[in-house]
C-alpha cells in the first residue's frame, strides 16, 4: 500500500472524535494534516498532540457552514502546501427530535453541516485533484444513512442524502482518478451521543412524544457495545492508502448486524425490531 508522506490531508470536524483520531493516525502515516473545526483551542490541543510525535499539523478554523470559511480553508491549504490530496468530510451532528416539534431552521441547519458544507468543501477541491488525476474525498456518512432510528428524522435525511450524493460523486469522478469512499460508523464512543440526547430533550422531552423521547434515551444510554473513534480512523486510512479502495466500508458491530438485517429482512422486521427496542 501507498506510503501517505508528502500527502496533504483536510480532516474537517478534526476537534474531537472520529477526526481528531484521524488526523492522528493521517499524521503517523506521513501526511500533513490540515485541522478543520470551530473549536481553536481544540484544535490546538490536537495540532499539539501531533507534532510532538513528529508529526505536521496545520490548525484551521472553519465553521462548516459558511462558505467564507470553506474558501478561506482551501485557499489557506493551497497557499501553505501547493496541493490537497486527501478530503476527510467528517464534520456533524445528530438532530434529534420528532419532526412536528423540531422547528425547520434547526432542521436546515442539520443539513447545512452533515451535507451541504462537506459538498461544498468538496466543489472547492474537485479541480485540482482533477488536474492532478488523483485524489481520495472520504465521506463520513452513518449507519443511519442505511437504517433509521425514531424520533431522527432530520439526521437520517442527512446521511441518506450523503450516501446518494457520495454514489453520484464517485462515478462522476473516476474517470479522472479521484475516489470518492463511503464510511458508515454505527454507535462510536464520542461526543455525538450526549448531543443527540441534548437535542432530544430539547425538542421533545415534554410533549406528546415524550414517552417515545423516553425509551429512546434509556435504550441508548444502556449501549454497551460501541467502537472506539481509532476504529474508524483505522477504516479511513486503510481507504485512503488503498489504490483501489472499496465504495463504502462499514465500521462497528451494530452497523454490520443492521444494515444487512434492513437490507434483506425488509421494512417490516426491522419495525419490529424497533418496536422491541424502543
Amino acid at each position: 500500500m501507498p506510503s501517505l508522506t508528502d500527502q496533504v490531508a483536510i480532516i474537517t470536524g478534526a476537534s474531537s472524535g472520529i477526526g481528531e483520531a484521524t488526523a492522528v493516525e493521517l499524521a503517523e502515516e506521513g501526511a500533513s494534516v490540515v485541522l478543520a473545526a470551530r473549536r481553536e483551542e481544540r484544535l490546538e490541543t490536537v495540532a499539539d498532540r501531533i507534532k510532538s510525535n513528529g508529526g505536521d499539523a496545520l490548525v484551521a478554523p472553519t465553521d462548516i457552514t459558511d462558505d467564507g470559511d470553506i474558501v478561506s480553508l482551501v485557499e489557506t491549504v493551497q497557499d501553505e502546501f501547493g496541493r490537497i490530496d486527501i478530503i476527510v468530510n467528517n464534520a456533524g451532528f445528530g438532530l434529534y427530535g420528532s419532526v412536528e416539534e423540531t422547528p425547520l431552521e434547526d432542521a436546515r441547519y442539520q443539513l447545512e453541516v452533515n451535507l451541504f458544507g462537506q459538498a461544498r468543501l468538496t466543489q472547492l477541491v474537485i479541480p485540482g485533484m482533477r488536474e492532478r488525476g488523483y485524489g481520495k474525498i472520504i465521506n463520513i456518512s452513518s449507519s443511519g444513512g442505511k437504517v433509521w432510528a425514531p424520533l431522527g428524522a432530520w439526521y437520517h435525511a442527512s446521511k441518506h442524502a450523503v450516501e446518494g450524493f457520495s454514489d453520484c460523486l464517485r462515478y462522476e469522478l473516476d474517470p479522472h482518478g479521484i475516489d470518492v469512499v463511503i464510511i458508515e460508523p454505527g454507535a462510536i464512543d464520542t461526543e455525538w451521543g450526549e448531543i443527540a440526547v441534548e437535542n432530544l430533550r430539547e425538542y421533545s422531552a415534554d410533549g406528546p412524544y415524550a414517552e417515545l423521547a423516553e425509551s429512546y434515551i434509556e435504550a441508548t444510554q444502556d449501549v454497551d457495545f460501541s467502537s472506539e473513534p481509532e476504529a474508524v480512523a483505522n477504516t479511513i486510512t486503510d481507504a485512503v492508502r488503498s489504490n483501489s479502495p472499496k465504495n463504502r466500508y462499514t465500521v462497528g458491530i451494530d452497523a454490520k448486524l443492521m444494515i444487512p438485517l434492513r437490507r434483506f429482512g425488509g421494512d417490516r422486521l426491522y419495525d419490529r425490531i424497533i418496536d422491541y427496542q424502543f
